[in-house]
C-alpha cells in the first residue's frame, strides 16, 4: 500500500498537467497579491486542515492576505444552525460558505481557491456549488485543485490543477497529499518572486 500511494504521488509530480497547471496557479495568485486582492481557501473533511494549513503558508511565505473560512468554528457552527443552512452535510454547507464571502464582500480583484477530492460534483462535494455561484456572480476568480472531474469546481475555475490517481482506491490520499505538494510549490515561487522584486 505504501508503495502503491507513494508511486501515484510522484507519477502526479511529474505529470505535464500537473507542472503546467501548478504554473498558472501561481501565476494568477501573483496577480491577485499585485491587485492588492484576497484568498479565500476553502475544503472539507481533509481537505479543510489542508485549506488552513495552505492559508498559513500563503499569509506567511508569500505574503497574501488569505483567508480560511473553516478556521471560525463558532461562526461555522452558528451559520449551519440556521435555518436557512441547517445542516454541515451537503449544500448547507455550500449555503454557508457563500453566506460566508458575501459576508467578506467578495470583488473582482479576490480569488477562491477550492481544494476538493471530489471536485465539486452534486454527488461527492455538494457544499462547493452555492460558493462557486456567488464568487462567479461577483467576478471573483475561481481557482481549485482537484480530484474528480467533472464538478463544479472545474467548470467555475480559470486554472484547475487536476490530481487523479490510476488507482481510484488511492483517490482520497493522492489528492490530499498533492494539494499539499501544489500549495507549496506555489508558496514557495511566491516569495521567490517577490524577493526578486527588491
Amino acid at each position: 500500500m505504501i508503495a502503491r500511494i507513494l508511486s501515484e504521488v510522484v507519477e502526479a509530480c511529474e505529470s505535464p498537467a500537473v507542472r503546467a497547471s501548478t504554473f498558472a496557479l501561481t501565476e494568477k495568485l501573483s496577480a491577485v497579491r499585485r491587485r492588492g486582492g484576497r484568498v479565500y481557501v476553502a475544503g472539507v473533511g481533509g481537505s479543510a486542515p489542508n485549506a488552513s494549513h495552505c492559508v498559513n503558508d500563503l499569509r506567511k511565505i508569500a505574503g497574501i492576505r488569505a483567508y480560511c473560512p473553516t478556521d471560525n468554528v463558532a461562526e461555522l457552527t452558528a451559520r449551519t444552525n440556521d435555518a436557512e443552512c441547517r445542516g454541515l452535510a451537503g449544500r448547507g454547507c455550500g449555503i454557508w460558505l457563500r453566506n460566508y464571502l458575501m459576508t467578506e464582500d467578495l470583488t473582482t480583484d479576490d480569488a477562491v481557491l477550492i481544494l476538493s477530492v471530489g471536485g465539486g460534483s452534486l454527488e461527492s462535494s455538494p457544499w462547493v456549488r452555492p460558493a462557486l455561484e456567488y464568487a462567479r456572480q461577483v467576478g471573483a476568480m475561481v481557482l481549485a485543485i482537484v480530484s474528480r472531474d467533472g464538478g463544479d469546481a472545474m467548470r467555475f475555475a480559470t486554472v484547475t490543477v487536476h490530481i487523479q490517481p490510476h488507482d481510484e482506491a488511492l483517490t482520497t490520499p493522492v489528492a490530499e497529499a498533492m494539494q499539499g505538494v501544489v500549495w507549496h510549490c506555489v508558496v514557495n515561487a511566491l516569495r521567490e518572486e517577490n524577493a526578486q522584486c527588491y
